[in-house]
């Protein structure tokens, strides 16, 4: 294996797809109260991260460390690998590509590292990108070049029940908060650059889902795209939007691979922390 890929725990990639394309994911950590776990452990899942969330106690998330990230990359070098590709969240959402970068600087290989601008599994499909390029025998420099590629093109939209979290987390400025719960909108957010940003402001959560429908119809185009539909402990809603994105999107989905199934699963633990319980993500990535 001559170029290994790396990511990290929020990209949200199914353990089995990370096997299967030899991605290295180094865990983030969540604080619930005063007990520390690694992202994907049986302490940290996501109905426990909703419990104490609504409980209100207290949750933070953390950072791997460089030197975490860079016994990531000894033990690649250790096995084979001659160059690594890190591809991370956004370095403005947290301090994960900072740690890779550091850690660069002492690893016993070459390691290219991408800050992906995105969150969630438009980072995990960046990943893929990189790693479906390292299959075909390109390069890290080719390998880094497709994950940002992909990442820039992908569209992350959620739908989050309240903006108190993501107020409580630093992602998003008091004064938008406070003017949501006034009016008592439910938001439409996504990611821009990096960062979260306003998208809309719809009155219940039926038309909130109806516009992260029709805004992931308008992102597809008649592109062939992956899409992901993820939540916390809003199960049942995650499923009607699959349901309706399956429909609508069919041609969109049906690739030279055969048919290719939407994503839907639980938000991780570590960005379910910002977000809070009801919330409701969609992520279209065009194949490129």
């Amino acid at each position: 294996m001559p170029v290994v890929v790396v990511t990290d725990s929020t990209a949200s990639l199914p353990p089995e797809v990370a096997a299967e394309h030899g991605i290295v994911v180094v865990p983030l950590q969540v604080v619930i109260g005063a007990e520390v776990h690694d992202e994907g452990s049986p302490e940290a899942t996501p109905a426990r991260l909703a419990e104490a969330l609504r409980a209100w106690t207290p949750v933070s998330t953390s950072r791997p460390s460089p030197s975490a990230m860079l016994a990531v990359y000894e033990e690649a070098a250790r096995e084979g690998a001659t160059e690594i590709v890190s591809v991370h969240l956004s370095g403005d959402m947290s301090g994960t590509f900072e740690s890779a970068q550091l850690a660069a600087r002492d690893s016993p290989v070459p390691v290219v590292t991408v800050d992906s601008r995105q969150v969630g599994v438009a980072t995990g499909y960046a990943a893929l990108a990189a790693a479906e390029v390292v299959a075909r025998g390109g390069s890290a420099a080719e390998a880094a070049e497709a994950a940002r590629a992909r990442a820039a093109a992908s569209t992350s939209l959620f739908y989050v029940d309240t903006l108190e979290y993501l107020r409580r987390g630093g992602r998003i400025g008091a004064a938008a908060a406070l003017f949501g719960g006034a009016l008592a909108v439910k938001p439409l957010l996504q990611i821009e650059d990096g960062k979260v940003a306003s998208l809309e402001r719809v009155r219940t959560s039926a038309r909130a889902l109806g516009r992260l429908e029709e805004i992931a119809v308008t992102a597809a185009g008649e592109a062939q795209v992956d899409v992901w539909v993820g939540h916390l402990a809003n199960a049942e809603r995650a499923a009607q939007l699959v349901e309706r994105l399956a429909g609508r999107l069919a041609p969109n989905l049906a690739g030279p691979d055969g048919d290719r199934d939407i994503w839907c699963g639980e938000l991780g633990a570590v960005l379910g922390a910002h977000v809070g319980p009801g919330m409701i993500a969609v992520c279209v990535a065009p194949r490129l």
